[in-house]
């Protein structure tokens, strides 16, 4: 019997779509496994197209901001490769400054403005207190939205 080698998610997306180059980053949404898995299923949906990060993160850990047609890997609470989303825009804005069509293209919850700042509250406050820095909506989010490129099907 012969086993076939294991390919990633990105050498499939190259072999299937010719593209080529560098496997880009990749990283799960939220900061538990359910959750990340939670809205990964979002993504699958379509109801999932913009995430948003404190700038503060990107700071800390020396990542640049993202950029329109960056690509990532979006992976599920385990940390297995699910789907490649590339970035279509980035605005950067206070978290106080969100506003309701963010809300509802990030798709959690009942998708309202209301629901997104106390789960995004609820979330960097979680994040500050790992991360040693006291939290404030007035700080600088990234808020990104993206397009699910990879695998090339919706699943409900």
């Amino acid at each position: 019997m012969t086993i076939a080698p294991h390919h990633s998610l990105w050498e499939e997306y190259c072999a299937e779509t010719g593209r080529s180059g560098p496997s880009p980053s990749s990283d799960q949404f939220g900061d538990t496994p359910e959750l990340a898995d939670e809205l990964l299923a979002l993504v699958f949906k379509g109801q999932k197209q913009a995430t948003c990060e404190l700038k503060i993160w990107f700071d800390s850990r020396g990542h640049k901001l993202p950029e329109i047609g960056d690509q990532w890997i979006i992976t599920d609470g385990f940390g297995t490769e699910q789907c490649i989303v590339e970035t279509t825009q980035v605005d950067l804005c206070s978290v106080r400054e969100v506003d309701e069509a963010f809300a509802w293209d990030e798709g959690e919850g009942d998708r309202s403005l209301g629901f997104w700042k106390d789960a995004h509250d609820a979330y960097y406050t979680r994040q500050a207190a790992r991360d040693g820095f006291a939290y404030s909506d007035e700080m600088t989010c990234v808020c990104e939205r993206f397009i699910l490129v990879w695998p090339p099907r919706i699943s409900a």
